[in-house]
């Protein structure tokens, strides 16, 4: 099997149809485009949600927290609290252990959530650290309740732009070969990208607007389109020329002779917001520091469409992440 992430019908076959419902409590079971489970807790919802950080060498710790985090925003609710476990070869030292930790609390302070417990355990099951995290937060039962229906004419919009998580890791694991591609300022500016991986106030003020939203994560922008549409069960059209694209992006996936589109992303948020909203959205967001792009539709033909340079292009189901290509 491909490194990264089982396949969407992998999924469906040797996950999804193993699994069953047997309470009533539990409002939202796992599916493609799913990005948390929901337990009903009377006036309130509790959303959940679990990743591990697997492809990265360098901010882990703040990479665990950000990408666990951002599945709770896409809720439109603060994420609270998490539960971590931490996986690490013999040869790990205390000093990296305790680094780990360091980057685990600031990112919780930065984002107001707290280490409610876990496990840390050295084992040669793995060759490198792993991270695993189940993040928790509280909802109101009327917003869950209330939801609009999505429906063909929605607009998409992303923000901040693509790429983010993916060109921050390459950044950091290849920095010495990249000097003789970018400039200093160029990589300067692809190694912060892993302080913009997250999308909790993205998220809280998208809740006030958008229909829906889906964190781009393994599979990239294109991988989180044609996931979402599965989810909405319509289709989508998206214009690759209103996309953002950093240079710094560009210039290490044509290195590497990766595809920026399919590239993980955490720290963009795909939202689906109304044409009457759209506007007041992107002010928001806008007005918070937060770029924001409207990229696209969804469409009623359950096919999702890529436009570039005036052609018409297939997007197909997400495999392997273009970053297993590079770390």
């Amino acid at each position: 099997m491909k490194i990264g992430k089982l396949t969407v019908t992998d999924l469906e076959n040797l996950i999804f149809k193993k699994l069953d419902n047997n309470r009533d409590d539990v409002l939202a079971l796992p599916e493609i485009g799913g990005d948390c489970a929901a337990i009903d807790l009377g006036d309130k919802i509790a959303y959940l949600s679990t990743d591990p950080i697997t492809g990265s060498n360098n901010g882990i710790g703040k990479l665990a927290i950000n990408i666990n985090c951002n599945d709770i925003a896409t809720q439109g609710v603060a994420p609270m609290g998490l539960m971590i476990t931490i996986l690490a070869p013999p040869k790990t030292t205390r000093d990296e252990i305790g680094k780990i930790m360091e980057e685990i609390q600031e990112e919780c302070s930065s984002l107001n959530v707290t280490v409610l417990g876990g496990h840390t355990e050295i084992t040669n099951a793995v060759n490198k650290i792993v991270i695993s995290a189940t993040s928790i937060g509280i909802g109101s039962k009327e917003k869950f309740l209330n939801k609009k229906e999505i429906i063909p004419g929605d607009r998409l919009l992303i923000t901040k732009g693509i790429g983010i998580e993916g060109t921050g890791i390459i950044a950091h694991d290849k920095e010495k070969e990249l000097k003789d591609v970018l400039n200093q300022e160029e990589l300067n500016e692809a190694m912060d990208f892993l302080n913009k991986t997250s999308v909790v106030k993205d998220g809280l003020i998208g809740g006030k607007y958008a229909k829906g939203m889906h964190d781009v994560t393994e599979g990239g922008l294109l991988g989180a389109i044609w996931e979402s549409s599965r989810f909405y069960n319509l289709g989508s059209k998206i214009y690759l020329d209103k996309i953002k694209v950093a240079k710094s992006t560009k210039k290490i996936c044509d290195y590497y002779k990766i595809d920026y589109l399919r590239l993980i992303s955490s720290g963009t948020m795909l939202m689906v917001v109304s044409k009457e909203n759209i506007d007041d959205l992107i002010k928001e967001l806008k007005e918070n520091n937060i770029d924001a792009f409207e990229i696209g539709e969804l469409t009623e033909e359950k096919r999702n469409i890529l436009v570039r340079d005036g052609k018409e292009e297939i997007i197909e189901e997400p495999e392997s992440d273009e970053l297993y290509k590079v770390v």
